[in-house]
Formats: structure tokens, C-alpha cells, sequence
């Protein structure tokens, strides 16, 4: 019975959160273990390059539940604690601590780790990374106004990242490889609309460079970094956003099937029947897609920890939730849902006005919305999704008049 039994997670992020939350909530009264290499509590990652950043939003507000939450629903909170291996035949994990612990049945929710840039100079005082909460703490404590901040990397970390501390009162140059921002997400022509963005609110943005080294002064501090043409751009700080690798070395070095992340089926299970694998780590089968899908995005995480939960508790899922992410640069909000997949080639249309930076965009691929994204147009979102669940073929000039409901598409 399940009741008897011990479910581990590893990883105290929000995906294991919210599976522990799912578990007790489906009845499940067997022992909760969750293992965090981090000292805090689990919390939310998206405020940490907006408003926990920017210095608007409280410590509290970032956190998944309250601290007594984990004792008054005898989950047992481990933090702290490092994974060194997993035993799937014996089951058992093996802690830092020298602790074996036994699990019936295993829950990894290890996330993802950011990608370092190959070139001299990356461990400079004043160099960051932005992933966990002590990396936002550490870039809020600096960016206190008046520093020469470079970001090197223009996806929605570097672009986010950028947009705070320029509001911060900093002088902000975003360097990337790229001939546009977020253009191998978007498009060249929604590239430049963040471009443009940022431009016009004071930020430097150079595209089409290259890194070679970032510089120090000889006693540890980063200066500036040198550019493939020998240019050196000043830093006081440096951000590198230039990604993120899931972290799959327990699952692999523990013999699961390991593709671009742990490879899960559509109940989240992996190679391994006793363990499954939810969040930044998955590379789960979409039923819709018919294909492997990884999302390092919130809502994922928010999403797959409970189906992952359902699943291990012997429930009927098939994990079908459309990939689903925000972000606030300036005065721009945006909400983006689809399938990232299909998004290449597809056509674009456009309803509302793209210059105001009031409108919504959709990618057709074969005459059916793949993806939709609004920007500074709100309460849409679930009617976006809508018109990417039925799969319709829809008429373009339908789609960009603002006068037909988007619910009859």
C-alpha cells in the first residue's frame, strides 16, 4: 500500500514542491523526503531576475510555501544536502553525508545549471551568473545604481537581466552573438521589437560580437571584457546569460536513458519504473507533439511536479500541457504559449498594433496556430491556448481582426 511506502524527491525546487503539495493533497500519507543542495527552502525562479531583482518584491513572496508548511504536512526538508549517487536496483540514493536512504519510489527534479562561457576571466569578483536565489541576492546587492553592467547573452535571462538593471539607474551593455535579440525564439521581426525595447530605454545592444576574455585589474576584479576584435567594453559587473544545461549526471551515472535530459515517458516515468522525473530536467513525450519536449520554464515546473505526483501514485496521466512562459522587460509584459517545435518556419500574423507594443502575435505552421504570444494584452492567454488545442485551420485575416473573438477561432 502507498501509505507504507517512502517516496524521495531530489531537487527542492518549485516541481518537487508542488509534487509534495499534489501527493498530500491526492491522500498519500506514506513518508515525503525532499533533498535540496540549497540552504533556502523551495521558491519560485522567476522573480529573481524581475521583481526580487529590481528590489520590488519581498524575500517571502518567492518562496513556493510558508516554512512551516513542510512540518505541518510531515514532509521531511533536507536542505543543504547533496545527491551522490542512486542505486536503482537496491534503491537507495547515497547522500554527501554518507547516508543511504531507501525510496520505494523516486521523484528527480534536479533542474538545470547555467552554461559558463570557455574563455579566461570567468571567476573574477564581479562576475554572475543568475539561477538560484543567492545569485539574485548578490546581483541585487550590486546593481544599487551607477555601474557599467555588461550582460553577456540576449535571451530572456540576459534581456530580463539587462531591462532591471537599467531601470536600477545602471549603464547597461548587452553584448550577444546574435544579429537580434531573442530572434531563435521569436523571429527577426519580434526580435527587434525587444531591440528597439531596449535601446530605447538606454541600453547598449551589440549584436553580431564575440567574446574572447573578460578582464581583471590584477588583484580579482572584472573590468571590461575584450571582444573577439581586441575592443575592451568596461564592466564593473558581468552577467552571463548564455544559457542552461539540465543536470542529469545522478540519472545518468545511475544507467536511465539520458537525451537532451532525462528521457520520460507521458506519465513523466523514466527508464526506470520506480523513478520518474519532472521540471528542467525532463525530456518528456508530448502526447499532442508526438515528440520529446524539455521546458526550462516556470509553468512547466509548476505543472509536471503534480503530474509527476499523479503518476507515481499509480493515477492515470498523460502530461499535455502547452509550454507556457511571461516576461517584463520596461513597460513591456508579454505571456507566450506553443510548441517551440513547430514555431520553425511557420508564418506570423499580427492583431493590434505592433509599433504601440499592444498586440498579439500567432505562428501558423499548415494553416493552425502553433503558438501565440500577446504583448501588453491581457487576459488572452487562455483563449490563445484554446485556438492551439483545437488545431483548427483558421483563416488569417480572421485571426489579425480584432473584432472576431478569439474564442471562435
Amino acid at each position: 500500500m502507498t501509505d507504507q511506502q517512502s517516496f524521495i524527491i531530489v531537487g527542492a525546487a518549485l516541481a518537487g514542491a508542488s509534487a509534495a503539495k499534489t501527493l498530500r493533497d491526492e491522500g498519500f500519507s506514506g513518508e515525503i523526503r525532499m533533498l535540496g543542495a540549497e540552504l533556502h527552502r523551495p521558491y519560485i525562479r522567476p522573480p529573481l531576475s524581475k521583481g526580487f531583482l529590481a528590489g520590488n518584491d519581498e524575500l517571502d513572496s518567492v518562496f513556493v510555501q510558508p516554512a512551516e508548511w513542510y512540518a505541518e504536512n510531515d514532509v521531511t526538508l533536507s536542505l543543504g544536502v547533496t545527491v551522490d549517487a542512486i542505486d536503482p536496483e537496491a534503491q537507495f540514493v547515497f547522500l554527501g553525508t554518507g547516508e543511504a536512504v531507501m525510496y520505494d519510489k523516486l521523484l528527480l527534479t534536479t533542474g538545470s545549471s547555467p552554461r559558463m562561457l570557455d574563455v579566461p576571466g570567468t571567476e573574477l569578483t564581479g562576475v554572475f551568473t543568475l539561477r538560484t536565489l543567492d545569485d539574485s541576492e548578490g546581483l541585487r546587492a550590486v546593481f544599487s545604481g551607477g555601474k557599467k553592467v555588461v550582460v553577456i547573452g540576449s535571451g530572456w535571462i540576459g534581456m530580463e537581466v539587462a531591462a532591471t538593471a537599467r531601470t536600477l539607474g545602471n549603464d547597461v551593455t548587452v553584448l550577444s552573438r546574435d544579429e537580434l535579440p531573442l530572434a531563435s525564439v521569436l523571429g527577426d521581426e519580434l526580435g527587434r521589437v525587444f531591440l528597439e525595447l531596449h535601446r530605447e530605454n538606454g541600453v547598449v545592444v551589440r549584436t553580431g560580437v564575440g567574446v574572447a576574455e573578460l578582464v581583471g585589474d590584477g588583484v580579482g576584479a572584472v573590468t571590461g571584457v575584450r571582444l573577439t576584435s581586441g575592443e575592451v567594453v568596461p564592466a564593473d559587473v558581468v552577467v552571463l546569460g548564455v544559457g542552461a544545461a539540465p543536470n542529469i549526471q545522478l540519472a545518468e551515472a545511475a544507467g536511465l536513458d539520458i537525451d537532451n535530459g532525462i528521457v520520460v515517458n507521458a506519465a513523466l516515468r523514466t527508464s526506470d519504473l520506480q523513478i520518474w522525473a519532472a521540471g528542467d530536467v525532463a525530456n518528456a513525450y508530448h502526447p499532442v507533439l508526438k515528440q520529446r519536449l524539455r521546458s526550462e520554464h516556470w509553468a512547466n515546473a509548476l505543472n509536471q511536479g503534480p503530474a509527476a505526483a499523479k503518476s507515481m501514485l499509480g493515477q492515470s496521466v498523460s502530461y499535455d500541457e502547452i509550454p507556457y512562459f511571461y516576461s517584463d522587460q520596461f513597460d513591456l509584459g508579454m505571456e507566450y504559449s506553443g510548441y517551440a517545435p513547430l514555431v520553425r518556419g511557420a508564418s506570423v500574423v499580427y492583431r493590434g498594433d505592433v509599433a504601440a507594443r499592444e498586440f498579439i502575435a500567432f505562428w501558423l505552421a499548415e494553416g493552425r496556430v502553433v503558438a501565440g504570444m500577446n504583448v501588453n494584452v491581457w487576459d488572452v492567454n487562455e483563449a490563445v491556448q484554446g485556438i492551439i488545442r483545437r488545431a483548427n485551420v483558421v483563416d488569417a485575416a480572421r485571426l489579425a481582426d480584432s473584432s472576431v473573438p478569439l474564442d471562435s477561432l
